[in-house]
Order: structure tokens, then C-alpha cells, then sequence
């Protein structure tokens, strides 16, 4: 008799329970959002907050899980009760690391809640999918600016200040010093105060910046834990930014067989966002960049001279032969600086002692990889160009090095 008296409690308050939890539904005055700290950027922790607001009298306990994109790194717990108070707001809070730029999508929220009758946990799912886009990080970029230009890029921000060098814009008079060029000499200054005296030159502002990225197949090629391309990206920022502190216009174009996205030279916070913006989502392609229809897009849109930054690489002499015809369409307009990113495995190998036919093979590779860049960038030096050969790690510093030097010298 007990036993059927049991198994009657048990079955009856089985179906209380699927009654209460059919029955019951998260109240509409409990309202649930995801909120994001700030823009996601490449290698920096963006925080992310549910939040759960109480419009109820009474409180509530609930389990949240968020559903979020399971390529970035996570910091903190996505899943966690929480108790909100009536009238009250609580959230839950994590950060996450995103790996790579590009696209990443937030799924929905998953909550689970005490029923009418609290006998069950229901489960619902709020919100709806989010597409977040991870740009470049820009602190990054600055960063780099930071080290290579140091107390100069201080002033030209802060003190709005004029970096002096050989440009063409006059700006004062002093007192000879040993080592100062002779040409600089102001005889007719010389001749009223009796002593010797140079002209001093401030450099030009307003000149133009064109940034032209190579997305072919060659950036694909990983160091690290970044493509060649992604090396480019930030160090095209990095310079964008030095060129906006300096006065100067910024432009950028990315091509591979095609032209994949243009920004005309310009300056400012906004333009910086708009590079952002056309960096964001630009992925290498896997097959090889079409120079000439760069070059000739480059030619037909920027009338005014400017100095054109070539972020791209080398390794065949097919590659080098298209690079160097192609660049008779921007000379004598515009100052070419032709930017190879090296890998710094393959100076590695040809360092390296072989010790079979295998590593002999592949030095030899090396070398023959390396011969043939350095003799394209000896070749545009000789077109009028300039040229850089450096690794991934030192290419934002030194491009940022040879920009200033440009202008030191008033090449443009």
C-alpha cells in the first residue's frame, strides 16, 4: 500500500513539475543585454558585460551562460548564477582576447530560472546573434611610433612643435656651429653681423604619404603567431600616425590582383578610423599581386608627389622582374621606398652549419632567396627608389626611421 502511495506522490509530482516549468516563462520585466567594453582589437582583453535588470518586486535567481566566440581567449567566467534583488540591476562580467582581425560572432544568452512554483529550473535563450569586428590594434601601432620617433613624436603631438631637418621651408638664423654644411651658410648675413651664419630649415608639412599593401601570396607566410600582412597592417598604422602628428596627409591602398580597398591621403582622427575600418577584414590571397595595375591606379588617382610606401616581399625573380617594370609608372612623380619583409628563419638557415644534404639544400635555397631580394632592392635603389630589407619585428621602427630621414633630408 505505502509503495503505491509513493510511487502515486512521485508520478503526481512529476507532472507538477512539467506543468510548472511549461507554464513557466522568464517575466518580461526581467530584462537581459550584452554590453561591450570598447572596440575589439588584435592581442588586447575587451571586457564584456551581461547585464540583468530587475523590474520585479521580488528577487530572482537565475544561471547565465554566455555564448561567445570560441576563437578568442577568455578571461573570467561566462557562466555564473546570479541573484538580483527587486528593482534592482546585477551583471556578469569577462574579458576576451581576440587571436586574428576579421569578423567574430557572438551566439545567443542561455538562462536558466527558478519556475512559478520553483520546482524546476527552466531554460530560455535571449538576445539575438552578434557579428563583433576585430580591427588592428592601434596602441600597437602607437607604440611602435613611440619607440622609433621617441621624444620627437612628443613634441610634434603635445608642444605642436616643427621637427627641424634639411626640408625647404626656411625658418631662422644662428650662429655657425662645426659640422654644419657649408651650403647652409647665409654669406649675406655673414657679411652684416661679421661672423658666420646658417640658415636653419624647419620640415615641410602637408607633403603626401601613399601607403601602397601587398595582400598577394607572399604575406600569407606566418611568423609568429601573425601573417606577414599583419605585420604590414600595423605598421601601416604606425606610420599613418606619424605622418597625421608631422602635418602630412596619409594615404592607403591594399591590392593583390586587384585594387581592395582605397583611402585618399588625408589626416585626422576620423581617417585613422577609416583605415581602421578598410584594414579590419582585408585577408591575403593566394596568388600573386598585380604591381603594375597598383602602380598605374596609384598614378592615375595621385597627381601630386608624394612618397609611395611598398609593403610587400620577394623570394622569385618573376615577382622582382614585375615589382621593378612596374615602377616607371610612379617615377619621377613620386619617391618610391620599396619595403621587403624578411624572414628572419631563412637568415637562421644560411647562418647555420649544414650537417646532411637535406640543410645543405635548403641554405642553398636560402641564399639564392636572398641574393635575389637583395639584387631587386639594389635595382630600385638605381630607378631612383628607396628600399628596406628588414624583419617583421623591426619593420614599423625602421619604416618609421626612413620616413623622417625623408623629410630630414626634404627628398619630397
Amino acid at each position: 500500500m505505502l509503495r503505491w502511495v509513493a510511487l502515486t506522490y512521485d508520478l503526481a509530482l512529476i507532472a507538477f513539475a512539467i506543468f510548472d516549468a511549461m507554464n513557466s516563462k522568464l517575466s518580461s520585466r526581467v530584462h537581459i543585454e550584452r554590453h561591450f567594453g570598447g572596440r575589439f582589437a588584435v592581442g588586447a582583453e575587451t571586457e564584456v558585460r551581461v547585464e540583468i535588470t530587475n523590474q520585479l518586486p521580488r528577487e530572482i535567481s537565475l544561471i547565465i551562460k554566455d555564448e561567445y566566440p570560441p576563437q578568442m581567449k577568455l578571461s573570467g567566467a561566462r557562466e555564473a548564477p546570479v541573484d538580483v534583488e527587486g528593482q534592482t540591476t546585477a551583471s556578469l562580467v569577462y574579458g576576451l582576447t581576440p587571436p586574428r582581425r576579421g569578423r567574430f560572432e557572438f551566439g545567443l544568452i542561455a538562462v536558466r530560472y527558478l519556475s512559478r512554483w520553483r520546482l524546476v529550473w527552466a531554460q530560455t535563450r535571449v538576445g539575438a546573434p552578434v557579428t563583433v569586428k576585430v580591427y588592428p590594434n592601434m596602441r600597437r601601432a602607437r607604440e611602435a611610433e613611440l619607440r622609433a620617433l621617441g621624444a620627437r613624436s612628443f613634441v610634434a603631438a603635445r608642444r605642436k612643435s616643427q621637427w627641424r631637418g634639411e626640408g625647404r621651408d626656411f625658418e631662422s638664423l644662428r650662429d655657425y656651429v662645426r659640422g654644419d654644411e657649408r651650403r647652409h651658410i647665409s654669406w649675406t648675413a655673414t657679411a652684416r653681423r661679421g661672423k658666420l651664419v646658417t640658415r636653419q630649415y624647419q620640415m615641410e608639412r602637408d607633403q603626401t604619404i601613399l601607403i601602397a599593401l601587398d595582400a598577394g601570396r607572399l604575406m600569407t607566410a606566418r611568423i609568429g603567431n601573425e601573417t606577414k600582412l599583419d605585420s604590414a597592417v600595423h605598421a601601416a598604422l604606425a606610420l599613418m600616425s606619424a605622418a597625421a602628428r608631422a602635418g602630412d596627409n596619409a594615404g592607403l591602398l591594399v591590392f593583390g590582383r586587384r585594387i581592395q580597398a582605397y583611402l585618399p591621403p588625408k589626416r585626422g582622427a576620423e581617417h585613422l578610423d577609416a583605415a581602421l575600418e578598410a584594414l579590419y577584414a582585408i585577408e591575403p590571397e593566394m596568388i600573386e599581386p598585380s604591381y603594375s595595375r597598383a602602380f598605374e591606379f596609384i598614378a592615375g588617382n595621385s597627381r601630386r608627389r608624394s612618397l609611395v610606401v611598398v609593403l610587400t616581399d620577394l623570394v622569385d625573380e618573376e615577382g622582382s622582374r614585375e615589382l621593378l617594370a612596374s615602377l616607371k609608372l610612379l617615377r619621377p612623380r613620386h619617391l618610391p621606398l620599396v619595403v621587403t619583409i624578411a624572414d628572419r628563419d631563412l637568415k637562421a638557415v644560411v647562418r647555420e652549419t649544414p650537417q646532411n644534404e637535406s640543410e645543405l639544400f635548403r641554405q642553398s635555397v636560402a641564399e639564392e632567396i636572398i641574393h635575389l631580394r637583395e639584387a631587386a632592392l639594389r635595382l630600385v635603389e638605381a630607378q631612383g627608389g628607396l628600399a628596406l630589407d628588414v624583419t617583421a619585428a623591426a619593420l614599423a621602427p625602421r619604416l618609421l626611421e626612413t620616413y623622417l630621414r625623408v623629410k630630414e633630408r626634404g627628398l619630397l
